[in-house]
């Protein structure tokens, strides 16, 4: 396993880290815990020390399993939660429902610190290695987010500071008062979107990028067959990257195009697709989901190859041969 920087904070981090969003089981089809919490132990004995989680997984549920499974361990995790979709007030934006309850995407001063409290009980930790602002707020100044999470830094509470899903408008607020260390973001194969600005943005500025959804929640590793049925409450149903024209001609790629480089390598289709997503200029870590021992072992196995520029570009030609370059996904 290889480990990058998260931006300035001296921090370092596995370059394939454990996803935690399925293990929340929302939109997933459910979780089983001591599975999730074997897949977390199998992760840390195999060099992945990063593990990315959020309170709007599963209402509080994927930081509990992770706060279960680290204990004991806590000096060997990097661990990586979020702040901005709450469900304890009804200020800000509305974003989802979940389990019924409302959502909305809310980073006032206040709530923050009420989120890290419920956040560090969960987790059943002290502190918070990287804070991130789930989802931007439009109704809070980001004066106001970043002051507050500059405070929690100087209280040891949180050692750095990252957003997801954020414009390059947005983060060049953030940086002009404090430190930004970290951006997650959406980005696979199949959705390119951040290499317009994001991308270069972050490069040009040491801020560590965070790919999550590299798999496309399956779409990348030849299992998602046009025959898979998934259950009622599992996001992927009616998301139009899942329809039978999509997972078809994916699928084709695949077999056709990156089983070759994959054999060559000797990985499967998602090691590759984890592969490429690191090998990205710029592109410091993938987040990979991962719900049993196997697929953690496999995941990492990623982070110990170098994928080549020939190949990296012959991936790329391949996504645009199939008119898969960008494909709405969601």
């Amino acid at each position: 396993m290889r480990y990058r920087p998260l931006g300035q904070s001296g921090i370092e981090a596995s370059i394939v880290a454990l996803g935690a969003w399925a293990i929340g089981g929302w939109y997933w089809g459910g979780t089983d815990e001591a599975q999730s919490i074997d897949a977390i132990h199998a992760a840390l004995d195999v060099g992945i020390n990063f593990i990315d989680t959020a309170p709007a997984y599963g209402l509080g549920r994927s930081e509990t399993i992770v706060g279960k499974a680290i204990a004991g361990r806590r000096d060997q995790v990097v661990i990586a939660t979020k702040c901005g979709l709450v469900w304890h007030t009804d200020k800000g934006t509305p974003h989802f429902q979940e389990y019924g309850k409302q959502l909305y995407r809310y980073l006032g001063a206040e709530s923050i610190r009420y989120e890290l409290e419920q956040s560090l009980s969960r987790l059943q930790t002290d502190y918070i290695d990287l804070y991130q602002t789930h989802r931007q707020d439009p109704t809070t100044p980001i004066e106001e987010t970043m002051e507050t999470l500059l405070k929690l830094k100087e209280e040891g509470k949180i050692r750095a500071i990252g957003v997801s899903n954020a414009t390059v408008a947005e983060m060049e607020q953030y940086r002009s008062l404090g430190p930004l260390d970290s951006d997650q973001e959406r980005y696979s194969l199949l959705d390119r979107h951040i290499e317009e600005e994001q991308l270069p943005y972050c490069r040009n500025h040491g801020i560590a990028v965070l790919a999550y959804s590299p798999l496309e929640q399956g779409l990348l590793t030849g299992k998602v067959t046009t025959e898979r049925k998934f259950a009622e409450d599992d996001q992927r149903t009616d998301k139009p990257g899942f329809g039978i024209d999509s997972r078809r001609r994916i699928n084709t790629m695949l077999k056709e195009d990156f089983q070759p480089i994959a054999d060559h390598y000797g990985l499967n289709l998602a090691q590759l697709a984890i592969t490429w997503t690191i090998a990205q200029p710029g592109l410091t870590h993938a987040l990979v989901g991962a719900r049993n021992t196997q697929q953690v072992t496999e995941n990492a196995a990623a982070g110990d190859v170098i994928l080549s520029p020939q190949q990296s570009a012959a991936m790329n030609q391949a996504v645009h041969k199939h008119g898969l370059f960008n494909l709405t996904i969601r």
